[in-house]
Order: structure tokens, then C-alpha cells, then sequence
């Protein structure tokens, strides 16, 4: 993997801290306090079997909302969490802000963008939501699922690009009026250039990245240049670590336990650091089978036509030099109850990690 520049995005990056700074200014001292050099924390994806689980479990009851999520997550040492808040009301957001607060644990928000103008009010109330409940930062993503699952023709993609462009564009007013930041995922349907472009495009230091470090590696992209490429625009971070084996399509592609993966997270932390010293660590480990990424087949490659062949010799290089000897992590063969007590051991496994060998707090 390549080192990483120090010398990209300067002028940027500065900006983007300057403002930063001044937006600190305007929260409350006590919500600055929390935030900073928290322990990591939790998304609420992190509990997918948990989350609104029905399942009859003394043990692993089910979250059936964020006050539950907040409590588990001061159990088990976690600094905070990242949540949807769509559906709030300001009592229920006044709740979370009343117990988020009496834990000491940061909250930031999950929110989707509108499409229309019509759906501008919605938005607005999800955000007024957010910044209730304590929040400074709210993630969103342009695309729900994967790139190469969604779109069958480079024609769909570019529409796709229009209408996320147009959903940020009518976003942007809304969250500035609100000193809200607003923290795009590269969520499996940018490449991190074409995400900085679009940054560059709205040019507002009320919208940046929310930096996921595994996500792109479907994309064919190398771990370390989506990290030097978008961590100059970071407000916020989805925590992982990858492992792969190969299959006949390409190659499949899990989440691991922090520390049992090939990403350089001690690098990729210190980096996000040293762009957003407020920057929060979420942790996004998610329990599930592995997921395949068929580079090897003509479909994949519908939206992907400047895209060299280099970048899949690399990737595949490193799939077969990184090969996961004991086997990828499967929850299909499993019981619903041991799947919520193997997503447990993953998080708390993880969490001790990043207490143990990270520089968070």
C-alpha cells in the first residue's frame, strides 16, 4: 500500500479545519468536552441481529430504540453512538439528549437525503432532530446498496450521480442554516475521486465525509489512497477491518474483528486525527456472511469504464497475498442466539482493541 502524501488536498484541508474551529466555537463547551478524544463508539448497524430483534433472548435483548442502544453502549465502555433519527420528536430527542448527557457519550446522527423539494421540510426536521439530541454531525449516503448490484448501464449510474448531486445541492442551505455537518458516506457507490469532486463541486464547509475504511476496497480501490484522497475533507469515521478469500467471480470480502484484518488502522486513525482533532471513532463491525465482489464478470463493470485494469490486478494481488487462513466468519449455520452472541464478542472484541491499541483517546 502506498505511504501516504502529506502534501494533498493543503489548501483544502485548511480551510476545512478553519472552519471546523469555528463551528466548535458555536457548540455548547460541554458537547465539545464529550466529543473529543472520546473512546470509540458504536453504528447502529453494528447491532443489524440486535437491533429491533425479536428474538426471545435473556441475554441479548433487543435495542428497540437509541435510549436502549445508548445504555448497552456505556456497558460496554463505548464512547457513543451513531443512530437514525428519522421519526423523532422532540420529546423523544430531548429524552436521548437528557440520558446521552447523564452517560457522558456523544451522539451523531444518521439522516437520508431529500430528492425534491417536497421532502426539504422532512429533512429539515431530521436535522432539528439531530441537533437536539446533542448531535454536531449527521451521516448520509447517496446510494442504500452497492454499486455494482445497482446500476446495469453507465446511463443509470450518471442519473444516479445527477440526483445525488441535486439531493446535496438542496441539502447544503439546510444544514448550513442549522450549523449542522453533514458527512457523506463512500458508501460501496463512490470511487474517492468522483466523491471529491462533488465535494469540490458544492464547495461548503458544512458537507464532508464520512470516512469508511474498508467500503471502497469493492471498488477496486487501494485502502490507503481512499484514506489519503478523502481524509482532508473527514468529519466523521466508520471503523473496520477486512479480510478476503477468493471465489470464482473475484473474491469475497468480510469484516473482522479490529486487528485481525489487513488495514493499517493505527495509520488510518492517527491521519484522521491529525486532520479533525474532534473527530469520533465509530465502530461499524457488521456480523453477517461474507459479502461477493464479482470483479471478474461483465456486469460488475457497467459503470466502471475509465477504471484501469491495473487497479484489479492490484486488488486481486492483494486478495491472494491476504488470504484469510481460518476461514471468513459465516451467521448463516448459526442460531439466532448465537448470532446475537457472536455480533457481541465481535463488538466488545473490537472495542478492546481500540481501547488497547489505538491512539483514540
Amino acid at each position: 500500500m502506498k505511504a501516504f502524501s502529506h502534501q494533498s488536498g493543503i489548501n483544502r484541508r485548511s480551510f476545512l479545519q478553519q472552519s471546523m474551529a469555528g463551528a466548535a466555537a458555536l457548540s455548547l463547551s460541554s458537547l465539545s468536552r464529550l466529543v473529543k478524544d472520546a473512546p470509540m463508539g458504536v453504528v447502529v448497524h453494528t447491532y443489524s441481529h440486535r437491533w429491533h430483534s425479536e428474538v426471545d433472548s435473556k441475554q441479548y435483548p433487543g435495542f428497540q430504540n437509541a435510549l436502549d442502544l445508548l445504555e448497552h453502549c456505556h456497558q460496554i465502555g463505548g464512547g457513543g453512538v451513531q443512530i437514525g433519527v428519522r421519526g423523532w420528536t422532540q420529546d423523544f430527542a430531548g429524552k436521548v439528549r437528557e440520558r446521552r448527557e447523564k452517560l457522558g457519550l456523544y451522539l451523531e446522527g444518521s439522516i437520508r437525503l431529500p430528492k425534491t423539494t417536497d421532502e426539504l421540510s422532512d429533512f429539515e426536521q431530521e436535522v432539528k432532530m439531530a441537533k437536539e439530541a446533542g448531535a454536531s454531525v449527521v451521516r448520509t449516503v447517496c446510494l442504500g446498496g452497492r454499486r455494482y448490484e445497482t446500476f446495469d448501464s453507465l446511463e443509470a449510474f450518471q442519473q444516479f450521480k445527477k440526483q445525488s448531486i441535486k439531493s446535496l445541492e438542496l441539502a447544503e442551505p439546510i444544514v448550513r442554516k442549522h450549523q449542522m455537518r453533514l458527512a457523506v458516506e463512500n458508501h460501496k457507490d463512490w470511487r474517492a475521486p468522483e466523491l471529491v469532486a462533488i465535494l469540490k463541486h458544492l464547495d461548503s464547509e458544512w458537507v464532508g465525509v464520512t470516512l469508511d475504511f474498508g467500503n471502497s476496497i469493492s471498488l477496486m480501490e487501494d485502502p490507503m489512497e481512499v484514506v489519503e484522497t478523502l481524509v482532508p475533507y473527514v468529519f466523521t469515521t466508520h471503523v473496520k477491518d477486512m479480510a478476503f478469500e477468493e471465489y470464482e467471480d473475484g473474491f469475497l470480502m468480510s469484516e473482522v474483528q479490529l486487528g485481525q484484518g489487513i488495514l493499517d488502522l493505527l495509520l488510518i486513525v492517527s491521519l484522521c486525527k491529525q486532520h479533525n482533532p474532534d473527530i469520533v471513532f465509530n465502530l461499524e463491525m457488521i456480523t453477517r456472511d461474507p459479502l461477493k465482489i464479482p470483479c471478474l464478470t461483465d456486469e460488475y463493470w457497467a459503470t466502471f469504464p475509465e477504471v484501469p485494469g491495473s487497479d484489479l490486478a492490484r486488488t486481486l494481488r492483494m486478495v491472494k497475498s491476504n488470504h484469510y487462513t481460518s476461514g471468513l466468519p459465516r451467521v448463516s449455520p448459526l442460531t439466532a442466539e448465537e448470532r446475537l452472541a457472536f455480533e457481541e464478542e465481535n463488538v466488545t472484541n473490537s472495542l478492546a482493541y481500540s481501547r488497547k491499541r489505538l491512539p483514540i483517546t
